[in-house]
């Protein structure tokens, strides 16, 4: 109901960004750092370490989930998988540096798939509303949700690599609306990498995946140089994703032919 700037007399001020806004997230954020809040004690370091040490274990939370996703599918690679993720600099840097809320929202996420993945449904829901409380990103793969529900009520076989597939497209929407609405943020690709790592030994999402990850870490270079993130700026990171995105399905189309004409020559 009220910005940080409506107490322009808090000493937290001087360490705080878009005071301008208000809060812009949802309940299980407030449920999560308000507690943490106050055991800083209102004094600047434990308060920081404390949101640190919270970042750091949804981190590691999500890594350990995706080799447990990963072992109950059995697609295979667990360890390649997991290190896509964990050793991507790109999430280091944003979840663990930045210290952005994605990773928590992707940590429930994680966890509401396992839960859906052993048939427990009710808490599997549970935790993905948990998830879109942080952010709302995670809003957008409920439809998805209620799909798997009904088709393993009536014992279809789920082909687990594809629902990761169609997950991962799924939240390229919300990343969109997110950069139509201001502009691309890395830290954005924190909401696809995760699930990216499910189905990572696929070339058409592997490779994107790491061309983006890899240039967009390279993103704050036009801030540092010019100490702002006014104009030119938004226009030049709007250039640089979309250029790392063509040159990644170029790529992509390469590796297509060459695998079509590789198979044609066995036939």
């Amino acid at each position: 109901m009220h910005k940080a700037l409506d107490f322009p007399g808090d000493p937290m001020l001087s360490f705080m960004h878009w005071t301008h806004r208000l809060y812009p997230y949802g309940p299980t954020w407030l449920a999560l750092t308000v507690p943490l809040s106050f055991m800083g004690l209102q004094f600047f370091l434990p308060t920081f370490f404390i949101f640190k040490i919270l970042m750091s274990v949804n981190f590691l939370g999500t890594v350990f989930f995706i080799g447990k996703i990963l072992r109950k599918a059995s697609l295979g690679d667990e360890a390649f998988g997991i290190a896509f993720f964990a050793l991507n600099p790109l999430v280091v840097v944003e979840s663990l540096v930045s210290s952005h809320n994605d990773i928590v929202t992707m940590f429930f996420l994680m966890v509401s798939i396992y839960l859906l993945m052993i048939n427990k449904y009710i808490r599997s829901i549970i935790v993905i509303i948990l998830s879109v409380g942080v952010k709302f990103t995670t809003a957008f793969l409920i439809p998805v949700y209620l799909l798997i529900y009904f088709l393993q009520k009536k014992g279809k076989r789920i082909s687990w690599d594809v629902v990761f597939g169609i997950m991962t497209v799924v939240m390229i929407i919300p990343i969109i609306l997110a950069s139509y609405r201001t502009n691309f943020q890395p830290w954005y690709l924190l909401n696809i990498l995760p699930l990216v790592a499910l189905i990572s030994k696929k070339y058409y999402f592997f490779i994107p995946s790491i061309v983006v990850s890899f240039v967009s870490t390279f993103s704050y270079l036009p801030f540092l140089y010019l100490g702002n993130w006014d104009k030119p700026v938004p226009s030049i990171l709007f250039w640089i994703t979309t250029c790392s995105i063509l040159f990644s399905t170029v790529i992509v189309i390469i590796c297509f032919l060459r695998i079509s004409v590789h198979k044609k020559s066995i036939k």
